[in-house]
């Protein structure tokens, strides 16, 4: 994890780096031809910055791409780019959490394989690909309550010979066919039809604009309409059954978003493609990805350091911190939603009003109770359990993250409220122990779906996170990190990079 600080005015900095170890980076040298008195009042305020800096609030992956994009797409520049986390780490939404020795994701969990920027961001830092497993639940039970609706076969036992595999993986496709028909084939379509309008994104410069608004950014790749009406409004027009929607694609949307189906289009679009085959992650932890791409910025990463206001002085921002500190920022991007914290703009900047869906995160070592879900024994629990929207079930789902053995296993449960101790009790029937998180995850995602602006004052205030109201995944935060930065670079004189390391000739091939 990269942490610089300011040490002084002097035309070296001093920085430390993932190692611990220190390095030298060359600034600007500094030339005194000012009063003394004023010359001292400078030094004493050694974190007020040149008014050249650029400044990112947010550390998640929205901000370290920004960060990534702005110096990959242009040459060097002698502005400061300085990013600010409130938190005492780097990953925003992207986090991690230990359980007995065992590291788990805590936020943003999977990566689609069609996740272009994202894929090419692991190959770039060298980050390999999770290999233990963890998200591979196939043995799937749709819970109402009171009883399992439809289940999955349970696995093969680990070592199966191939033809097993590939024979299980057959009879549960027959399983899931015979309960849900053709609309299995209809609901894939959707999935797939918003993908290839999705994949527009990583098009070539030349034929791909740069958008000023959300809204302009949609309607280019044919997305629009998605926004502005349900996702079972959209499911029924693409001949799905009744069945179908209450169930399966309930189930994936509670799980990938904790709500229903009454969510937007192209929301409830992203979260079906969520649950498709050859997801995958990152080994070690998800939040790599942001602490690599800010390395790779050579960003100034300011940890617990939140901003509280950010004013206007004419031809650059003065960003003012919760440590007393003052930034002179001649761009400010705002790469974290600003439903939940307290950012004072001065002149105010006006965005629709928004809710964040809550989701709590309960990592439990325990043993689940089969009393609870009708059932004789453990192992007749599915690894997967889903819900239907129904007002007496207390939690989305609940998944096995790891079987050490019939009677010890570690399991993530996804509820929109938090599960207290009672509750737990009845769900479990040993917990050894319990670790919970309160993410405020993703919009609350509504139709049709209004959009805050991208530049919020006219100038030079820029807001990442304002495509997050079409959908919320790591991928929709580069894409609206790289065109952020691409919206910066065409309004300021910056000059573009001859070979940068992620090139649209690329992205092309990719998607190929």
């Amino acid at each position: 994890m990269v942490r610089m600080e300011p040490r002084g005015l002097t035309s070296q900095e001093e920085t430390e780096n993932d190692d611990g170890d220190f390095r030298l980076r060359r600034r600007h040298p500094l030339t005194f031809s000012m009063p003394p008195l004023f010359l001292l009042l400078l030094l004493s305020s050694i974190h007020a910055s040149a008014a050249d800096d650029i400044c990112i609030v947010g550390s998640g992956i929205s901000g370290s791409s920004t960060a990534f994009f702005l110096t990959n797409y242009t040459a060097p520049i002698s502005a400061q780019l300085r990013v600010f986390e409130r938190r005492d780490r780097v990953g925003g939404r992207l986090a991690t959490v230990s359980v007995a020795g065992d590291t788990f994701e805590a936020g943003g969990s999977v990566i689609h394989p069609r996740n272009l920027h994202v894929r090419r961001f692991a190959d770039l830092l060298g980050l390999a690909a999770r290999d233990d497993g963890e998200g591979d639940d196939d043995w799937l039970g749709i819970w109402d309550g009171a009883r399992f609706v439809f289940s999955t076969l349970p696995p093969p036992p680990p070592g199966s010979s191939w033809l097993r595999r590939r024979l299980h993986a057959l009879l549960n496709s027959l399983l899931l066919l015979r309960r849900y028909g053709l609309s299995l084939f209809r609901m894939d379509s959707f999935a797939q039809e918003m993908l290839k309008k999705f994949l527009l994104y990583y098009n070539d410069f030349e034929s791909r604009p740069v958008f000023d608004n959300v809204e302009d950014m949609l309607k280019w790749s044919g997305l629009y309409g998605l926004t502005q009406r349900t996702l079972e409004e959209e499911l029924i027009d693409a001949g799905l059954n009744s069945q179908t929607i209450s169930e399966l694609v309930t189930v994936i949307t509670r799980i990938n978003y904790g709500q229903s189906v009454s969510i937007s289009g192209l929301a409830g679009a992203v979260s079906l493609a969520g649950s498709e085959s050859g997801l995958w992650a990152i080994k070690g932890g998800n939040w790599q990805l942001a602490a690599g791409l800010l390395k790779t910025a050579n960003a100034t990463l300011h940890l617990q350091e939140g901003i509280d206001s950010i004013s206007d002085a004419g031809d650059y921002y003065v960003l003012k911190s919760n440590k007393g500190h003052e930034y002179n920022c001649t761009v400010t991007v705002v790469a974290t939603p600003l439903d939940e914290v307290n950012i004072t703009f001065t002149p105010p900047v006006s965005i629709p009003p928004r809710k964040m869906q809550h989701t709590h995160a309960t990592f439990v070592r325990g043993l689940l109770n089969p009393k609870f879900f009708g059932l004789s024994s453990v192992s007749d629990i599915p690894e997967l359990i889903g819900t239907m929207e129904l007002p007496d079930i207390p939690f989305s789902s609940i998944s096995v993250l790891k079987k050490r053995n019939q009677h010890d296993m570690t399991y993530k449960v996804f509820s929109r409220a938090k599960l207290d101790d009672s509750l737990l009790a009845q769900i479990f029937s040993t917990r050894e122990e319990t670790i919970r998180i309160d993410w405020p995850a993703y919009p609350h995602y509504h139709a049709p779906e209004d959009f805050a602006p991208i530049i919020l004052d006219g100038k030079h205030l820029y807001y990442v996170n304002s495509f997050e109201s079409a959908a919320s995944a790591m991928e929709t935060g580069a894409v609206a990190a790289e065109n952020v930065a691409r919206l910066i670079i065409s309004r300021l004189p910056l000059g573009l990079r001859a070979s940068p390391l992620l090139s649209s000739e690329k992205r092309c091939r990719w998607s190929s």
